[in-house]
Order: C-alpha cells, then sequence, then structure tokens
C-alpha cells in the first residue's frame, strides 16, 4: 500500500491534454475530488458553462456528469496547490521561435513558472506529474527548482506520466487505453509516488496496461511514439508521389502494406500532411536532443520526416496552381476544413494554414469553412497571432458559415481536413454553382473520385495520377 493515498488532484492547465484527461478521472473516481486551475478567466468561464472551450466528442457528457460534485475549474492556482496531494502539471510547451534552439527545443518557460509557484505556494509534500509534452530529463530541472524553492518540511516526488490521446478519440483514449505510462525515479520514495498515482488510473485502467519505467524512459517513450507515428505518414506521402508519377494508387499500395502483420494498417492513410500540436514539435524535440548529445546522423535522419511532411503541403499547393492553369490570381478557391484533423477544433500546425498563406501569396481569393473554428481562431492562425498584419489580407480572405456559402463560384475546392459531413454533400448543387472548368482536390482521398468526375469536376487526389 502506497503511503501516500490521493484524495485531491490539481491539475495547472485547462487546455486539450488537462481539461479531458482530468475529466475522465473525476468521473473514474468520484471519491477523489479534482480541480483543474488556469490563469486565463474566458477559458475556465467557458469550463464552466455550456459551451466548452475545447470541441472533442464524448466531453461534454464527461464534464457536466462530474462537474460541481468532484470536478471543478477555478483560477485560483494557489489554493488547488495548497489543497492538493498530486499536482499535474499540464501547461503548453510550444517549439522555441528565439535564442538557442530556436525552431527546435521546447519552450520550457510556463513550465518553469509553473513548477516555481507550486514550490513557493505548497505548504506541505506534494508528488507533482509532468503532463505536458517535454524534452528528456526536464524533471531533473523541475526537481532542482522545487528543492531550491520549497519550504521546511515539504519534499517533492516527482512522475513523468505523458499522455498518448488522439484528438478526435481522446475520451475513448482515456476510456480504454493502450497503455498509461508513468515514470519515477527508481528509489523507494520515487516508487511510492507512482504506486499512489498507479492507485488512481486502476480505478478504470486495468493493471496490465498501467507501466512502470525510469523517469528518463518516460521522457523519451513520448517524444519516441509521435516520431514512429509521423515516420509512418511521412513515408506513406513520400510513397503518394511516387504513385501520382505512376499511376499507382496509394490507397491500394497502403492496402496491401497494412496487411503485413509486422505493421499493420494504421498511420498508412496519405494526405495532405500531418499537423497537431505533438508530432512536428516532439519531432523537432527529438532533433534537438540528437544535435545535443553529437549524434548529428540521428538528428538528420529525424529533420528528414519533418521536411518529408512540408514537401508534401508545398507539393500539393502547387499542384492546386499548375491545375489552373499556372496561375490563380484573383480566383476563388474554396478551403473546406481548417482543423487539423476531424472531430476536433485544435488547428495547430494544421495544413491548411500553409494552404491558404500558398493561395494568399499567389493573390487568390479565398473561402474558408470550417464546422467547428471559430473565426476569431482563423484570423488568429492566418495572422501568426498578431504577428502579420491582417489589413493586406483581409480583402483576399472570407470565413464562410456552411459548404455551400464558401463553394459558391469558387474555380477549386480543396478538401483540406476529413470532416465527414465532406463526404456527404450534394456534389450537383456545388457544381451548378460552380464556374466550368470546375476542380476539386481531394487532399484527405475521402471522396468519390468516379462519382465527382460524372457529374462534371476535374478531380485531383493525393496519390493518384490522372487515370481513375
Amino acid at each position: 500500500m502506497a503511503p501516500i493515498q490521493v484524495k485531491k488532484i490539481c491539475c495547472i492547465g485547462a487546455g486539450y491534454v488537462g481539461g479531458p484527461t482530468c475529466a475522465v478521472i473525476a468521473l473514474k473516481c468520484p471519491h477523489i475530488q479534482v480541480t483543474i486551475v488556469d490563469l486565463n478567466q474566458q477559458r475556465i468561464d467557458a469550463w464552466n458553462s455550456d459551451e466548452l472551450p475545447i470541441y472533442e466528442p464524448g466531453l461534454d457528457e464527461v464534464v457536466k456528469a462530474a462537474r460541481g460534485k468532484n470536478l471543478f475549474f477555478s483560477t485560483d492556482v494557489d489554493k488547488g496547490i495548497e489543497e492538493a496531494d498530486l499536482i499535474f502539471v499540464s501547461v503548453n510547451t510550444p517549439t522555441k521561435k528565439s535564442g538557442i534552439g530556436a525552431g527546435f527545443a521546447a519552450d520550457l518557460k510556463f513550465l518553469q513558472l509553473a513548477t516555481r509557484r507550486i514550490a513557493e505556494v505548497a505548504k506541505s509534500s506534494k508528488i507533482v506529474v509532468e503532463k505536458s509534452t517535454v524534452p528528456c530529463r526536464t524533471a531533473d530541472a523541475m526537481r532542482t527548482i522545487l528543492e531550491a524553492n520549497s519550504k521546511p518540511g515539504c519534499s517533492f516526488d516527482i512522475l513523468s506520466n505523458p499522455e498518448f490521446l488522439a484528438e478526435g478519440t481522446a475520451i475513448e483514449d482515456l476510456f480504454a487505453p493502450d497503455r498509461v505510462l508513468i515514470g519515477s525515479l527508481q528509489t523507494q520514495q520515487g516508487k511510492d509516488a507512482c504506486e499512489a498515482l498507479t492507485q488512481v488510473y486502476a480505478n478504470w485502467v486495468p493493471r496490465e496496461r498501467i507501466l512502470t519505467v525510469g523517469l528518463w524512459s518516460s521522457e523519451l517513450s513520448k517524444l519516441a511514439a509521435n516520431a514512429m507515428l509521423a515516420q509512418r505518414i511521412s513515408s506513406v506521402n513520400a510513397l503518394s508521389a511516387i504513385c501520382e508519377a505512376t499511376g499507382a494508387n496509394i490507397d491500394e499500395v497502403a492496402y496491401a502494406v497494412g496487411k503485413d502483420t509486422r505493421m499493420g494498417s494504421k498511420f498508412l492513410k496519405a494526405s495532405v500532411g500531418f499537423g497537431g500540436s505533438c508530432f512536428q514539435k516532439d519531432i523537432l524535440n527529438l532533433v534537438y536532443l540528437s544535435e545535443s548529445l553529437h549524434l548529428p546522423e540521428v538528428a538528420k535522419y529525424w529533420r528528414a520526416v519533418v521536411e518529408m511532411n512540408e514537401y508534401q503541403k508545398s507539393r500539393f499547393a502547387n499542384k492546386v496552381v499548375d491545375t489552373l492553369f499556372n496561375t490563380i490570381t484573383g480566383k476563388k478557391i474554396a478551403i473546406l476544413g481548417w482543423a487539423f484533423k476531424k472531430d476536433t477544433g485544435d488547428t495547430r500546425e494544421s495544413p491548411a494554414i500553409t494552404l491558404a498563406n500558398h493561395f494568399l501569396n499567389e493573390k487568390a481569393r479565398i473561402n474558408i469553412y470550417d464546422p467547428q473554428v471559430s473565426k476569431d481562431q482563423i484570423w488568429l492562425d492566418l495572422t501568426d497571432y498578431g504577428d502579420i498584419p491582417a489589413e493586406p489580407i483581409k480583402p483576399h480572405v472570407t470565413i464562410s458559415q456552411s459548404v455551400e456559402e464558401a463553394c459558391h463560384n469558387a474555380e477549386a475546392i480543396v478538401v483540406c481536413t476529413e470532416w465527414d459531413e465532406f463526404k456527404k454533400l450534394d456534389w450537383q448543387k456545388i457544381y451548378d454553382n460552380c464556374p466550368r472548368p470546375a476542380f476539386v482536390f481531394d487532399g484527405r482521398l475521402i471522396l468519390d473520385r468516379k462519382a465527382l468526375t460524372n457529374i462534371g469536376f476535374k478531380v485531383t487526389t493525393i496519390g493518384t495520377g490522372d487515370r481513375l
């Protein structure tokens, strides 16, 4: 039996990881009080309302079932820290934009601020859990900060508990995870802390799926998992270019390859490119780590995965321009989908942003539609969160409220996100309202190419040649 029985949990950070994870913990552990804290008052107000700040299938039901009972959202960070037995640190760790490691290394500013705050506020011993995606040996830095600022009689045990959630299926992933990974120092105190968190998850996760490893192995496993998954996507996207040049079909190739039991079929779907908060950031992190360890060949290997992803996006954008007779100046292009994948409102590193900027540089007029991404978020993405002036591009951008509105009079329709609703559109009606020739570019391989061609569209898809 672990010496610490977790009765109160605090999660610092109410984002895509902390919110869903701790909401599910509260639902599955009604005997534990869970408080999610964040300095952003608007975000906390949204968590306490009927309009949650993030879209994730099933999340509404989980939050509403536990909120006000043993699940609370607050901006009182200090109170949450002070009362908790166990604290998840789930803050943003973006890629650095300046200084040493810019463009590759993770910016740990928010994580270090949260760690310092824990040390300053805590009046009793705590278990502190890394939940953010962090570089290997970040726990060492956290421990140094905690020990240097702690009060007499306070001790801190640090655990690594990386998330392996896929946006769009996060609640399913939390209910029935492939594995829960907990890393700790291999001391008795570290193992006791590990057991305390294990007992929390064991309320609904089978013990054989809770993996306990060393602290550094846990941190590296998160980066490794995302890098390996992204590698598969870049590999199949590289093959898609060959398919287009030879007349092969990437879906058929991927299906045949996926039947090999040594590989399986997951993450062999060609597309315009991967996005999201993790893949690119974690691979760049791995590149930086490899270079720091004087392993240039390893760094070059992983860098190529990201470079392939960028190539796929630029290749697709160039194909749109080439197909539209080598110019899109003044032409209206409909962009269907802005989120980086379906069933989420997350737009971080979304391929749609890259394509939109490419089209705007070519002086096109773009109409954007996404069922879950707000108009404000789209403008933030287009202006790089205010770093780029909006005035020059505003006359060339329209954000539409429906697919029909976005596609009306569009000379090209570009599918960037695999939303299910795009498969069920009245394409005949859309075609009737487009100038001729009307072009569709399927960047997600979700449309019936033959049916669209029969209607009259000129259809281009990733990974297939001109022949049907």
